[in-house]
């Protein structure tokens, strides 16, 4: 037959599949909610994620019977708690014992499965082993995790104390992460970065599709996120704010006054918090910034003992946009006079709602290092940076 002069469409050609490990902190669930927000956008890519605890049963879960992405639990180092406080020298103590017992049979462990998986890159959210293993194998390292603030940060707005514990911390954040050919700090607050830093790229908190597919309201209920450490007299002075509560973190229980409990539903709990009025939680920076997303006025409610919380507790303050009480402190009038003066954060809230995701920003960073492989990292992008002192 001779030729009909219909031309056929190209046959569309796929994406190239590029093969990407993870590691993240299992503590909490804001590095998996952060994490998570990044697998979901890599569609298209086969992901190795390797995490423990907390973050490791919500990850597991979400991606059971995925054919492009496999979860793996490793140890992990996680926050100890005693009579319901975080204790410091017992979270030092199991973090030294993780050091010297575990990680170098678990880097050894992580180097045969990064092989085995023909991994291209790794990115790690504030875990120890992935960085190492990488390493010894030559594969490009993306560090994406909220604690580099403390070393990319200038933080001369924070008082002495908190400047203190933040150098303190560095160091522990210099020992998880060593080198890395591209440093990422998601953060709901951007202060200057620090001389020597310039290389970090700042982005804000990546929300997950099911954020952005929200749309703010007012449904005139408090929303209420709380660790289950919480003392049952901070719980009361949140159910008693004067507006019904919705609690979340504490697990599903009889009501308490105006306050009702709910089991960790995602669907259910990213609804509430567009519909909310106010949010009274913990003082985590990825809550923080999807509350912001929103628009929502914060009371957040930092434990005196946790640094990187009152931290956060403190630029939100600044930034107009909320304001903080202890949680060893926090009673009922701190609560009431909060949600009574919600309208004085409107005009902070103004400035940030709608444009908190940074997870667009981290995509082309993962992008970019895809194109250019194992390209050595320049000495300018390096995450260690130059040491400083608390000042």
């Amino acid at each position: 037959m001779g030729r009909t002069g219909i031309r056929l469409p190209p046959v569309p050609v796929p994406p190239p599949v590029s093969k990407i490990a993870i590691s993240l902190c299992g503590e909490g669930r804001g590095h998996a909610t952060r994490i998570g927000t990044l697998v979901e956008r890599l569609d298209g890519h086969e992901i190795l994620i390797f995490t423990s605890a907390d973050a490791f049963h919500l990850l597991a879960a979400r991606h059971a019977g995925s054919d492009r992405v496999r979860v793996v639990e490793i140890p992990g180092i996680v926050f100890q708690y005693t009579g319901g406080h975080l204790d410091v020298m017992r979270s030092i103590a199991a973090g030294l014992e993780y050091q010297v017992r575990l990680l170098g049979p678990l880097v050894d462990r992580l180097i045969s499965e990064l092989e085995a998986f023909g991994a291209e890159i790794a990115v790690a959210d504030f875990e120890p082993a992935l960085p190492r293993a990488a390493g010894r194998l030559g594969i490009p390292l993306l560090s994406v995790d909220h604690q580099h603030f403390l070393l990319a940060y200038d933080l001369d707005a924070l008082p002495a104390a908190l400047r203190w514990h933040a150098w303190l911390m560095g160091h522990a954040v210099r020992l998880y992460v060593t080198e890395a050919a591209d440093t990422v700090v998601s953060a709901f607050f951007r202060p200057p970065l620090r001389r020597g830093w310039e290389h970090v790229v700042q982005v804000g908190p990546l929300l997950r599709r099911a954020v952005l597919a929200e749309t703010p309201g007012d449904g005139g209920f408090v929303l209420s996120y709380l660790r289950r450490h919480t003392s049952f007299s901070a719980v009361e002075a949140v159910a008693d704010c004067g507006l019904p509560v919705r609690i979340y973190g504490l697990g599903s229980r009889a009501p308490l006054g105006n306050a009702s409990f709910h089991d960790i539903d995602e669907g259910r709990f990213v609804a509430d918090l567009a519909a909310c009025t106010a949010l009274v939680s913990a003082a985590g920076n990825q809550l923080i910034g999807e509350a912001l997303h929103f628009g929502k006025p914060l009371l957040v409610l930092p434990e005196r003992a946790h640094a990187e919380q009152m931290m956060n507790a403190h630029f939100l303050r600044a930034m107009g946009c909320g304001d903080f009480a202890t949680l060893e402190e926090v009673d009922r009038e701190r609560i009431r006079a909060f949600v009574a003066g919600r309208e004085r954060f409107a005009d902070g809230l103004a400035g940030v709602a709608g444009r908190m995701d940074g997870t667009p920003e981290v995509l082309q960073v993962i992008e970019r290092r895809l194109q250019r492989g194992a390209e050595p990292a320049t000495a300018a992008a390096l995450t260690t940076g130059p040491a400083r002192s608390p000042g």
